[in-house]
Order: C-alpha cells, then structure tokens, then sequence
C-alpha cells in the first residue's frame, strides 16, 4: 500500500515535533547529552527545585586516553587543532603584551612559556619561566599595559612575583612572596589586576562545601575575593560569600571584574547552579547560608537570616556541578564580530551529578551595555566519551596573538588551539 505524500509529511512532523518536544520537556537543566556547539541554555531563578528533589550522586569520571576519532568540535567555520602536549596539569592561561603564552603547569609546580605559532601549528619556542613552586594557578602581568615589569603567580599558599620585561624567557631571580594565603581546600588561586593597576584581586575558595565560617576556623579569609596592593599590603575582603571563585576576569571595556564560581554539592542534580557573574565591591553572594539570592541552605538552618536579603543573584546561572573555571573576553579581529566583547569560559565538568554535565568551553553573550544576557551558548564540546568516561577537562582559556582561542586541558594534558578560518 502506498502511502499519500500528505500522510507521509504529517508522520514525519509528528516524529520531529516528538523529538523537539522530548528535549524541551527535559527543562533548562541538562546533560553531556544536549551539548553541541551553538546550543544555547538559560536557567533562571524561577527554575531551581526544592533541596534534595534528586538524591546527590558521586558520578566522578574515569580519565581516559583520547579514544582515535575523538576530537573537540567548534561552531561551523571554526578549526580545532591540537596545539601542544605533554603536558604537566596545564591550567591557567594568560597572554603576555608582546603575545607569548604562560602556561601554569600546576602539576609540576612551574610556569611555562610558549611562543609562536609555527607552520605545523606548534609553538615556536618552549622554555620553563618559573619553577620550585607548590601548585600555582593565577598569573598576572603587572602594570597593565604593554610594558609590564611584573609577573604575579597566584600559589596555592602565597602570590609570588617575578621581574619580567617583555620577551623575557627565564626568571633572572627567584619569585618574591608578597602575600600568604590560606592553604588547601579549594587550591586554586586566580590573579587579575583591576584595569588602573592599583589593586590586585585574588580568588581564594572555602575549604569546605558547607563548613560555617562562623565556627570552623579554617575558613577564615575563605571563600572571598580578596584586593591588596600590588607590593602586598593592605589585604582586604573584596566580596564574600563566593563558595570557589576559581576564575577572575577584567573587562577591558569598562574595568569591571567578573568571576566564575563552582557552588556547592549535595543538594542534588539541580542545586546549586555554578555561574558566572560581575563582581560588586562588598558585594555579598550567600555562601554558605543562602544561594542564589534568598535561598537557604537546609543545612544551615535558621543561621544569619539577615544576610538573605544581601545575598546577589548572579548574572549567568549554569548547569549545577559544571565546574566553570577560567574566563575570558574575546578581543580579537579572528572570530565573527558578533563574538567580540563576549566572555568564553571553561567548565571542568561534574561529579556531584546522576548524569555529568560541562566538560566544555562556553560562551556568555554581552550585550552592548556590558551586561550578561543570563543565558550561554555551547561553544566547544567532544570531550565526554559515555557517562562514565572523559578524555579531555577544559580548565584555561584565552586569546592568542593572533586572535585564535587556546584552551588547556588538564585530562589530556593538551593546549587546543580554535581559529576561524572561514565559512
């Protein structure tokens, strides 16, 4: 039996219509599963479901080696290549004014610089700037501008400075600590100095998921974004309540920081979201008390009820659990100009998830008044191999020289490099 063509159109409609409204029903919070480059996601306050709605999960991933077809997938247009490897836990990456790459390779406690990009799309030039540190993470360029004298490195329990002139390879001298910084918990230290040169912001985590500074000790100066000159005097609270600030960005269009922030765990698959926010001076984020804005934590139950009206509601929430760790602002000539000015950020992927998420490298949209639009776009995926296995986690990002994107990843020890070079 034949089946008349209008028949035939209605049924595959109804498939499609099936399908499109299967991903919809699964809300704005989602999975490995539903990421691919230029989709789009936007979770509101309006969105998050009671604690505990869903058991909290330990789904940590087993590393794999890069399976042969494996490879991160970018927009239409964009080209993804494997820029360098062999590296030791490569993480924060800063562009220094004369273009060079700095690498901080927290797993063998140095930084290392890359120069150029050769025919083979490999770097020039590869030297160890800086090494004999404990797990470094933040790098910085001191003063702002094209002729830094400085370069800051956010340790694990210190920031410590180098003297540095543009083209330099090696530290001529050992680093200087400048400030001592609370140890372990979240160990990760970002660095950015604010756009006059007159302070610098540094990014240090609790030490806990949900510990009460109020009683534990340990997270004294915890959990903040802290400001210092650039010698190291006059350390102060910049903001609080901000469970892991684990990147800090300027915008160079008008000065104003912005972090990205892992949230708590154990509240289940949908709370808490991590985000990505602008940064208010004595600005107050809830941690540990409240998330996102008025909501309390059930296990802290009836403690400081008079910070939830001070607690902000962040400018971009994202999935739970994503990790999201470096940012960046896209500045080049390279890309598309609607990506100009937009934030790029890195998610390191979850644990505290029935079905992981991130694993990824996002892009926030900025509209022209520099204010985050509260969604974000899927920009570079493939890392995921099923539910149980990752080969690649996303941890630093920035912008080349040449206006391409690189991008660290600490599960294959890898750089990637993401350029345009046409449709």
């Amino acid at each position: 039996m034949t089946i008349p063509r209008r028949w035939l159109a209605l049924v595959v409609c109804v498939l499609l219509c099936g399908v499109v409204a299967a991903a919809q029903a699964s809300g704005p919070f989602t999975d490995y599963r539903s990421e691919a480059p230029g989709n789009v996601h936007r979770i509101t306050v309006a969105d998050l479901p009671a604690p505990y709605a869903t058991h909290p999960a330990a789904n940590a991933a087993s590393i794999v080696p890069r399976p042969q077809n494996a490879w991160p997938k970018a927009p239409a247009g964009f080209k993804v290549e494997l820029f360098a490897s062999a590296l030791a836990e490569p993480r924060v990456l800063r562009k220094a004014p004369n273009g060079d790459l700095f690498v901080a390779e927290s797993g063998a406690g140095r930084i290392r610089l890359l120069r150029g990009i050769g025919a083979d799309g490999k770097p020039q030039r590869s030297e160890i700037f800086a090494d004999g540190l404990e797990r470094p993470y933040g790098i910085a360029f001191y003063p702002p501008g094209p002729n830094p004298q400085w370069l800051y490195v956010g340790d694990t329990g210190a920031v410590v400075r180098y003297a540095y002139r543009n083209g330099q390879l090696r530290a001529g001298a050992p680093g200087q600590r400048i400030a001592v910084l609370p140890t372990g918990g979240h160990w990760t230290r970002d660095l950015q100095f604010s756009q006059d040169g007159a302070t610098l912001f540094v990014a240090v985590g609790s030490a806990s998921n949900i510990d009460d500074p109020d009683t534990t000790a340990g997270e004294a100066q915890r959990a903040n974004i802290l400001a210092l000159e650039p010698d190291g005097s006059h350390l102060r609270v910049y903001a609080s309540g901000i469970r892991n600030p684990s990147g800090l960005a300027i915008d160079p269009a008008n000065g104003q920081l912005w972090c990205a922030v892992n949230e708590r765990d154990g509240l289940g698959d949908d709370l808490v979201p991590d985000y990505i926010t602008h940064v208010q001076a004595g600005g107050f984020y809830g941690w540990p008390w409240w998330y996102i804005g008025g909501h309390q934590d059930p296990r802290l139950a009836g403690k400081r009820p008079e910070l939830a009206r001070l607690a902000i509601v962040p400018d971009v929430l994202l999935q739970p659990h994503d990790a999201p760790l470096q940012l960046t602002f896209y500045q080049g000539t390279q890309f598309p100009s609607q990506y100009r000015g937009d934030i790029f950020a890195t998610s390191h992927g979850s644990w505290n998830r029935s079905v992981r998420t991130g694993y990824e490298v996002v892009r926030v949209p900025v509209d022209p008044e520099r204010r985050a639009r509260g969604g974000y776009e899927d920009f570079l995926t493939g890392f995921v191999v099923d539910d149980g296995h990752v080969w690649g986690r996303p941890v630093g990002v920035t912008e080349a020289a040449d206006g391409s994107l690189m991008v660290s990843d600490d599960a294959s020890n890898s750089i990637w490099r993401v350029s345009y070079p046409g449709p």
